[in-house]
């Protein structure tokens, strides 16, 4: 009798990670790898690329924030980008789209910076601006602490760079521990994100409204696989431990910054995160965007794209007035 109950309690949870599977390899087929696979000691980066009609100017790396994958940056802004005259690559950060996830300190904002950097140079990026949205603001500004000779500027779209006072969503909770987690994320996860995910997407773009065609255009179910979901929830339930060890090295940035939020944002603290850097960050910028919500690089692409482009110019006239850059004196036989 026991038997026949613990069988009967296990075959429909049985029978929906079956189904679960299946349907995560559909988003696949669907959503296929749009950009090419390099290969690292950390393990394999996914990464999109544009380049403009003549030789770049700069590189601008874009990175994602939670619950995206490389699509969310580069819809919007590589092909403006590229036509201004840089080259834009945009990357799937580990765990995320079709890269794989990290064996070790996985959720590290500082860790994923090493990985990605590491794809870039396998790609044959040597020099980048660094373009971070949401999340990966965490990662933008360990671009900037730990890789300064990578790091040409930094450009935060609606970033998140301090500890913040609350929690996180108690899905996240659940879908991050270790064994309660993998059962939720691979039998009961996808039907209830699939009853959800308009009403997330809405909640991501408020008081906008969700672009028409985003989830298509992006690959935005594929977050919704069962493995990429649980990565997701590793990253954004760590958060918070990571930063209040990185964000106390935030003043140390000595590189062009710039940030870009919006008003609105419903969904990080823009007077901790986007303030407390324009505080701390010597000659740091910052723009808030009256109305808009946390996603500026789809509420005002031209903006995003502007600032992406002013930074970019005070990173060279930067250049040109460091000592390096400066001509040597003639010779007194000249």
């Amino acid at each position: 009798m026991i038997l026949a109950v613990l069988i009967g309690l296990g075959a429909p949870f049985a029978a929906l990670a079956a189904w679960s599977h299946l349907k995560a390899r559909a988003f696949e087929r669907a959503y296929p790898p749009r950009g090419t696979f390099v290969d690292t000691p950390y393990g394999r980066l996914h990464l999109a690329r544009r380049d403009p009609k003549g030789a770049p100017h700069v590189t601008i790396v874009l990175i994602h924030g939670a619950s995206g994958n490389q699509a969310d940056m580069m819809t919007p802004l590589g092909d403006r980008l590229a036509a201004q005259g840089f080259c834009v690559v945009a990357v799937d950060r580990p765990g995320h789209g079709y890269s794989t996830r990290l064996t070790e300190d996985a959720s590290s904002p500082a860790a994923q910076a090493r990985a990605i950097r590491a794809g870039l140079a396998a790609a044959g990026v040597e020099r980048a601006i660094v373009v971070g949205h949401s999340w990966a603001g965490a990662v933008a500004t360990a671009f900037a602490l730990d890789h300064p000779d990578f790091t040409q500027g930094v450009v935060l779209l609606a970033p998140v760079t301090h500890p913040w006072p609350k929690g996180v969503r108690w899905y996240y909770r659940l879908a991050s521990q270790p064994v309660a987690g993998w059962l939720f994320t691979r039998t009961l996860l996808l039907p209830a994100g699939l009853a959800s995910f308009e009403t997330a997407l809405a909640g991501v773009f408020t008081p906008q409204p969700t672009p028409a065609g985003y989830a298509e255009a992006t690959g935005a179910m594929l977050a919704l696989r069962p493995w990429i979901f649980r990565a997701n929830a590793e990253d954004v339930a760590d958060l918070r431990g990571h930063l209040e060890k990185q964000a106390p090295r935030i003043p140390e940035i000595a590189l062009p910054v710039a940030i870009l939020a919006g008003d609105h944002d419903a969904v990080v603290l823009t007077e901790r995160h986007s303030y407390g850097c324009v505080r701390e960050i010597e000659g740091a910028t910052l723009e808030m965007l009256p109305g808009v919500g946390h996603s500026p690089h789809w509420a005002a692409p031209e903006k995003a794209v502007a600032t992406i482009v002013a930074l970019s110019a005070r990173v060279q006239s930067a250049r040109q007035m460091s000592p390096a850059a400066a001509p040597s004196a003639p010779s007194l036989n000249s």
